[in-house]
């Protein structure tokens, strides 16, 4: 089966988060996808972590290695679908590229983002849901 994942996802994954194991287990044996635009998100969100001094420079650079070595079909998402849904739930472009994502592919969405897992189940779009 194949599973849109959200930047969270890795970046849980990547800093060892409480949810990695449970993330790991979820996706052992599927194929993760994504819209083309993760590695720049991830960049964004590990140097803004390490501006605000949550993750050293060194950890920033762990963990964008751990997520370069995690298996992930990156995608190209419609841009003009993408924003009428941005627009349409009030969200932000980068959160709309993984719900068009996971609507183009047919595919569910594993996400950390409890407003993104909302606009998801509006959408039809099914939840692989994390449970601590």
């Amino acid at each position: 089966m194949k599973i849109t994942a959200d930047t969270n996802v890795f970046l849980a994954v990547a800093l060892k988060e409480p949810e990695r194991k449970q993330i790991i287990e979820l996706t052992t044996g599927h194929e993760l996808i994504a819209p083309a635009i993760l590695p720049f998100e991830v960049g964004n969100a590990l140097s803004a972590m390490a501006k605000r001094g949550i993750v050293t420079a060194e950890e920033a650079a762990m963990a964008w290695s751990t997520v370069q070595s995690i298996a992930v079909d990156l995608r190209q998402i419609n841009m003009e679908s993408s924003l009428a849904l941005a627009i349409r739930f009030g969200i932000y472009a980068y959160d709309a590229y993984f719900l068009e994502c996971a609507l183009r592919s047919s595919s569910p969405l594993l996400s950390l983002d409890k407003g993104m897992k909302h606009i998801a189940q509006r959408l039809h779009i099914e939840i692989v849901e994390i449970r601590l």
